[in-house]
């Protein structure tokens, strides 16, 4: 009973500092990590622990599957090299940098055990960052490239982190393993996350009850991550591919009324898994710091603060080089097209994107992940580990959580708004099949609905880039308008005509509009 009085306490507790970031325009995980130092010094906190073996699974399974749904092939490939060099290159460089950094303050631990550490620390994370982005106009090209880079950084970093936990705990490291270990963890994964999402879009068009389809949502988020585990492959990028193909292929089987629902338990469900992840690292704190001497506690926070300078230095050095590198061969070449790879990143987009790692989830999860118990707490160094990656998303967190957005502001970065375009050009297209959907032989109602088309296109045709009003019609007629409608943004998506991002506006815009007229007993 203590325990349960305790959860609904840190739940309260947590929808109150996530109201309080949001009035000050902060990411609210900065707001969790203080809550979590917080809990570490509160006296008779239940001492819970969670098996390390089901911490990736539990934090990172739905979190990676609700991103990855919500993300754009079509932008991740007009991004590929500032997402590929963010995910794959910096990341190895703040591995190396940190595992290098901790070698030198703390000489007596294992090496293998260091790189844990910088592969633990190594991942940002977009969850934070994106909670400031809301709140400042940000060019949607950077937040495409904070997005992608969430999902592909976690896999090189796991990668890296499964390697080097092993490699600790037998003591020995074979070169030759690492070739298989990446080809059957990436090839693998990146085949078996379409197949496993083809089977699962036939599956669930035998359900339609809300209820149903979300419980298995989450069924096949952590079956699919303990399957790829199983089988030694990256469930980051299993679950990540499959989220993907899912969000390409499902859209005609889930009903309007269940996929507004889903959304609103997911979005739920990674907010909780936040406050928990924080929450259970925040109370092993002080622990960890009672079983530290007055020397090891010192030797640990130096360590902590070296850490955190290395993977805020590392990031800057990584980004504004690669952005002069970028310009200059930008200018050397024609003119490119605006918001793709091509594109020069310039100055002040590069500063905001080197002054957005903030770490978070994945952190706290791989950190929680270590094994415990045994000698010496079950892996070496753990608690030091631990502690490092706590004070890591801390100090991340509040410094550049909190500074992010007036740097924002001060940087004058503009957004030109290409989901809006393509929002308002994709409308007037939808608007002109539903017209066309019509039946010619009118009815009161039905000549009245047409006239509402023609008023939104003749104002679309008047507009300079072709824009349609935000009006939608809303009488027993209109569900076929809205059906013809839907469609032709589903085809236009396909095509590549518009973005992802355009498209869920849309489909948010056009389920609305069809539970407005649908019967609750038909939805």
């Amino acid at each position: 009973m203590v325990i349960f009085e305790w959860v609904v306490g840190v739940l309260l507790g947590a929808v109150l500092l996530a109201a309080l970031a949001r009035r000050v325009g902060a990411p609210y995980p900065a707001f969790l990590a203080l809550g979590g130092v917080a809990l570490a010094f509160v006296p008779g906190v239940p001492n819970l622990k969670l098996d390390p073996e089901l911490a990736l699974a539990l934090f990172l399974a739905p979190v990676l599957l609700d991103a990855g749904y919500d993300t754009s092939l079509r932008d991740l490939r007009a991004n590929w090299r500032p997402i590929g060099g963010l995910a794959l290159g910096a990341v190895a460089v703040t591995t190396v940098a940190v595992a290098v950094v901790a070698k030198a303050v703390v000489p007596e631990m294992p090496f293998a055990a260091c790189v844990v550490l910088g592969a633990v620390v190594a991942p940002p994370d977009a969850v934070a960052a994106l909670s400031v982005l809301r709140h400042v106009p940000l060019p949607h090209r950077l937040t495409t490239i904070l997005r992608g880079e969430s999902l592909l950084n976690d896999a090189g970093s796991l990668l890296i982190y499964r390697l080097a936990v092993a490699a600790a705990i037998t003591g020995s490291f074979h070169p030759g393993e690492i070739a298989p270990t990446f080809l059957l963890g990436v090839v693998g994964s990146l085949v078996a996350g379409p197949v496993l999402a083809f089977v699962y879009v036939a599956v669930m068009r035998l359900f339609a009850d809300a209820a149903s389809v979300i419980v298995l949502q989450f069924v096949a988020a952590f079956g699919i991550w303990i399957a790829a585990e199983g089988l030694e492959m990256s469930g980051v990028l299993t679950v990540v591919s499959f989220a993907i193909t899912v969000a390409r292929f499902s859209p005609g089987i889930t009903p309007p009324r269940t996929r507004i629902l889903s959304y609103a338990v997911w979005d739920t469900a990674v907010f909780v898994l936040n406050v928990l992840a924080f929450v259970l690292i925040g109370i092993q704190i002080g622990p960890i710091l009672d079983r530290l001497n007055e020397a090891e506690q010192t030797t640990a926070l130096i360590l902590a603060g070296m850490v955190f300078l290395t993977v805020v230095l590392v990031r800057i050095a990584w980004v504004l080089p690669a952005s002069g590198l970028d310009r200059l061969e930008f200018a050397s070449h024609r003119r490119p097209r605006p918001g793709t790879s091509d594109a020069a990143l310039g100055l002040k987009a590069a500063l905001a994107l080197s002054w957005s790692g903030m770490r978070g989830i994945v952190t706290i999860a791989a950190a929680l992940a270590l094994p415990q118990g045994g000698e010496n707490g079950g892996f070496p160094y753990r608690d030091l580990i631990v502690f490092t990656a706590f004070c890591v998303v801390i100090g991340t967190l509040v410094i550049q959580g909190l500074t992010l957005g007036p740097l924002l502001a001060r940087l004058g970065l503009e957004d030109d708004d290409p989901v809006g375009r393509e929002v308002g050009r994709a409308r007037a297209e939808a608007y002109a099949a539903a017209l066309d959907s019509l039946d010619p032989q009118e009815s009161e109602s039905t000549a009245a609905l047409r006239q509402e088309f023609v008023a939104a296109l003749k104002e679309a045709k008047t507009h300079e880039e072709g824009l349609a009003p935000e009006t939608l019609p809303a009488d027993d007629a209109r569900r076929r308008a809205i059906s013809a409608a839907r469609d032709r943004v589903l085809a236009l998506r396909r095509e590549g005509g518009i973005g992802d991002d355009a498209y869920y506006v849309l489909e948010e815009e056009f389920d609305w509009a069809e539970l407005n007229v649908t019967p609750r007993a038909e939805t």
